[in-house]
């Protein structure tokens, strides 16, 4: 039963707000002023409804000694000016008296549910927090941990974040969870990816346009970064940008403006920007193709994530969670994997990283008739002690990039392999395979 204070200094008006609310079902208590309300615990109270005007101090007065309870003024002096001051200062609503019965009930009952979601949702939090200490990620090689604590030391500021990786190894994840662990939490996160944007629209699609400024720019079109005014955005795939749009980027994080396509106006802008990407800018910058002073204003913290294929025991970890979690989304009865499917899963090179590993086990889940996931089910073609390397263990793959990896398992196993296994096994699909292979200049055998 909702506790509610009901601070009037008029025992009439009191008396039959106390009844009409115990009619409804709640438990009241009531007060004549601020100094007597205080005599009760008030952070106690689910709610507290108080007359604007009482003897001694006004009833906004008891917003903040009642620390994070619900207030809900109310006054016979209706005016809007009364009004705005009272929502400033903190209280929940406004209601003005003489006030209909039906009314107050329906407010009181508004701002009850309001107050419970908010609690139940702050707790929720805190227990992902427990359980996930950055943004719901798994992980405790030494590496991950590393990870977590970059995430709680930059989250707070609002530093510029570059995070690196392979594909597939969870890079919006951490933007997100350093989005979520920022003083920007409850404005929006703006995701993009650099790589899926046609290099011709990608100026206006970051920074807008005004109408007329091109052909097809029939109307005035709000760009990417305005949308995250206030909030953070995350710039996937930075390597891919175009110069051009690079200059554009550089601006905003030095002067905090934009300028639309086709403007002559700069508009502010206040963004914190992540940027993501799997290549080496410092590379591309010697290359010519990333400018310098923007890969120097991007590099302020670093945040690296190993592929899984390094990540040792955390494989296990995240193989039962992504099991529970799939089983649980296609409705399935609780799984296990079998101690070989789960050998398989340890000793296998994870060229997808994460998303492979949520691909297979996907399969797996649909295609199982039992409570067990097998070996078989998993179709990872290297059980351990075969004596074969996979490709990603032949050689030295710390020193390749990501497109010499691909470049690489592709030449070594397109003759074995249909283009659905190259693409399964590298945790991507056919479509992605075939861009990559145009993009890298790699085509198919012909047979």
């Amino acid at each position: 039963m909702s506790q509610i204070l009901i601070i009037e200094d008029e025992a009439v008006i009191r008396a039959s707000l106390r009844r009409l609310l115990q009619r409804a079902g709640y438990h009241v208590t009531e007060a004549g002023s601020v100094a007597e309300a205080e005599q009760h615990a008030l952070p106690d109270f689910d709610l507290i409804i108080t007359d604007l005007r009482l003897p001694g101090e006004p009833g906004t007065a008891v917003i903040h000694k009642a620390q994070g309870v619900p207030v809900l003024v109310m006054t016979s002096y209706a005016s809007v000016r009364s009004a705005v001051e009272s929502m400033q200062m903190g209280a929940v609503d406004y209601i003005a008296k003489p006030f209909d019965h039906d009314e107050m009930l329906l407010t009181v009952e508004r701002i009850l549910k309001q107050s419970t979601l908010e609690r139940q949702n702050a707790v929720l939090k805190q227990d992902i927090s427990r359980a996930y200490p950055a943004g719901g990620m798994i992980g405790c090689c030494p590496a991950m941990q590393e990870v977590f604590e970059r995430i709680r030391k930059v989250a707070p500021t609002d530093t510029t974040v570059l995070i690196l990786g392979e594909s597939g190894t969870g890079k919006e994840l951490v933007a997100r969870a350093v989005h979520e662990q920022s003083m920007r939490r409850d404005a929006p996160i703006i995701a993009v990816n650099c790589a899926a944007i046609p290099a011709g629209l990608i100026e206006s699609e970051l920074f807008g346009h005004e109408k007329g400024a091109f052909t097809g720019a029939v109307g005035t079109h709000r760009g990417l970064v305005e949308a995250a005014d206030g909030g953070t955005l995350f710039l996937d795939e930075i390597g891919e940008l175009p110069l051009e749009a690079q200059a554009r980027l550089l601006r905003v994080i030095q002067e905090g403006e934009i300028r639309r396509v086709g403007s002559t106006q700069s508009r502010k802008v206040n963004v914190r920007l992540i940027a993501a990407t799997h290549r080496d800018l410092q590379q591309c910058v010697n290359d010519g193709t990333f400018r310098g002073d923007l890969y120097y204003r991007l590099h302020v913290m670093e945040i690296r994530l190993a592929p899984l294929r390094e990540r040792g025991e955390d494989i296990r970890q995240l193989a039962e969670v992504l099991l529970d979690k799939t089983r649980q989304r296609l409705n399935r009865p609780p799984m296990t994997f079998t101690a070989e499917a789960m050998e398989r899963l340890l000793h296998h090179s994870w060229p997808g990283n994460v998303r492979e590993l949520e691909n297979v086990i996907e399969r797996a889940v649909i295609l199982a008739d039992g409570p067990q996931i097998t070996a078989q089910l998993l179709a990872i073609d290297n059980p351990p002690g075969n004596g074969q390397d996979s490709p990603a263990t032949v050689g030295s793959d710390e020193a390749l990039s990501l497109d010499d990896y691909f470049r690489r398992f592709v030449r070594e196993n397109e003759g074995q392999m249909t283009e659905t296994d190259l693409a399964r096994h590298l945790g991507i699909s056919r479509k992605t395979l075939w861009e990559r292979r145009q993009k890298l200049g790699l085509p198919r055998l012909k047979t």
